[in-house]
């Protein structure tokens, strides 16, 4: 089995960007290096007009961040949209209030990500879950909600995406928690962190807070540059 891993970029973060020059933004991130991308939405392209950016900058479609709903709505389109844009992951990003572990729209949850989950299996797509720290929550049983998940659904129907960030929020060691997801585990979001969890948690390594303001100077200019740190910037409002 190879042991290469291929760094590929959050969309979500370059979201701006983007929206105004999809193509400006994927020749970049190929230039500086990165293997593939994961998309947060499609700015309103098609599939085929993707692809075609894809292929011109020679990037691959590692994944692809759908909101529960919008599956839920009409996943035979979410499904041939993915399919036509050969991505090879459809991934869970974030859950309501009222669908998260302990809370009553849960075990819909459960039942959405199963359906959902062997269908993506029949076209050859992966579908996976992207965490946060609201999972870290006890079930009844004593487990985390994140645990409770991947025990009751079949790992040939969902995989995990951890986000080794909130694992930290959390309370518990990323790496072991990848470790304890092998052979499960085809994505995972790294991203810079620092300190407890707060607005301002989102550090870049080596920048510290009194610098922000000279710093957003320099980053105004092109995103990439603070990009070369990590390969995911969260935004609190989102929960990405």
């Amino acid at each position: 089995m190879s042991k290469h891993l291929s760094p590929a970029y959050q969309l979500y973060s370059a979201r701006e960007d983007a929206s105004n020059d999809l193509e400006g933004v994927l020749d970049q991130l190929s230039r500086m290096g990165y293997e593939g991308v994961e998309f947060a939405g499609f700015f309103e392209r098609s599939a085929k007009e993707v692809r075609k950016l894809l292929k011109h900058t020679g990037l691959k479609a590692v994944s692809s961040h759908v909101p529960l709903q919008q599956i839920r709505d009409d996943m035979q389109s979410v499904l041939d949209y993915h399919e036509e844009l050969e991505c090879g992951c459809i991934a869970v990003p974030y859950l309501a209030e009222e669908d998260r572990p302990g809370q009553p729209g849960f075990a819909r949850v459960l039942e959405t990500l199963y359906t959902f989950g062997r269908q993506c299996k029949k076209r050859g797509i992966v579908l996976l879950y992207h965490n946060h720290d609201f999972e870290f929550v006890k079930m009844p049983d004593g487990s985390y909600g994140l645990d409770y998940m991947y025990a009751n659904t079949s790992p040939e129907n969902l995989k995990t995406e951890l986000d080794t960030c909130w694992v930290n929020v959390g309370g518990e060691v990323p790496a072991d928690y990848v470790r304890k997801y092998t052979g499960r585990a085809p994505v995972v979001h790294l991203k810079d962190f620092e300190g407890s969890k707060s607005e301002q948690m989102y550090e870049l390594i080596g920048i510290k807070s009194e610098k922000k303001e000279e710093v957003k100077i320099c980053f105004d200019s092109s995103f990439f540059y603070r990009q070369t740190y990590s390969t995911e910037r969260d935004n609190r409002s989102s929960g990405r």
